[in-house]
């Protein structure tokens, strides 16, 4: 497992791990503890000899001091395990922090490069009839229109270049290409007779530039 400041990225799993070493130290440091109160109940810092001076005979010494060894040991493994766990959990952290930051910084950057790629619209659907060609054609109200047939943001003038293409396109399918929720959205519409008003039966209104 690499160390904080290895090679590798740390990972949960390194985490999960340490903290699984930290509770089995924090056992054996229970169990030693355990093993001291057992003898009379001598702790970390009574005396091991009597008050002549001569090692106590009611405890197990060996034990007593081995016991007492390991405490120090284990309780500075379990120090440096501690400092690992923070230094892990802090990159973990860090990290989770720098990939949140990206993805914000890399949506808004599409976002930007899709605004920025979106043609200029130079009209505005702001009714259309149900059961009319328009309606048919999955054209609706707020669309913005960027192109209908030859006509674009470059060439419009006013609604007559429009409605001249629509009678000039009588029954055949227009190209038709709008802005709805900041996407580009193709339509295929082909103007004809119906039972209402016109070849379309949709209102398009020019937008103010």
């Amino acid at each position: 497992m690499a160390e904080p400041g290895g090679g590798r990225p740390v990972t949960v799993s390194d985490v999960q791990q340490l903290v699984r070493r930290k509770d089995e130290i924090e056992a054996q440091i229970k169990a030693c503890y355990e093993l001291l109160e057992g003898q009379k109940g001598v702790g970390m810092h009574e005396p091991l000899v009597d008050a002549e001076g001569f090692p106590r005979n009611d405890i197990d010494l060996y034990q007593v001091r081995t016991a007492r060894h390991n405490i120090i040991c284990l309780q500075n493994d379990h120090k440096a395990l501690m400092k690992q766990v923070e230094e892990a959990l802090h990159q973990l952290h860090a990290r989770e922090k720098e990939k949140q930051a990206r993805d914000e910084a890399e949506a808004l950057a599409e976002a930007m490069s899709q605004n920025q790629s979106l043609p200029q619209p130079f009209a505005k659907v702001n009714t259309v009839t149900p059961g009319s060609p328009a309606s048919v054609s999955g054209l609706q109200v707020d669309d913005e229109i960027v192109e209908f047939g030859s006509v674009n943001a470059n060439n419009f003038q006013n609604l007559q270049n429009v409605a001249t293409v629509v009678q000039h396109s009588e029954g055949r399918p227009l190209s038709v290409t709008v802005i709805r929720g900041g996407r580009r959205v193709h339509v295929g519409l082909t103007p004809k007779r119906w039972a209402g008003k016109g070849l379309l039966g949709c209102n398009i209104i020019p937008l103010q530039r």
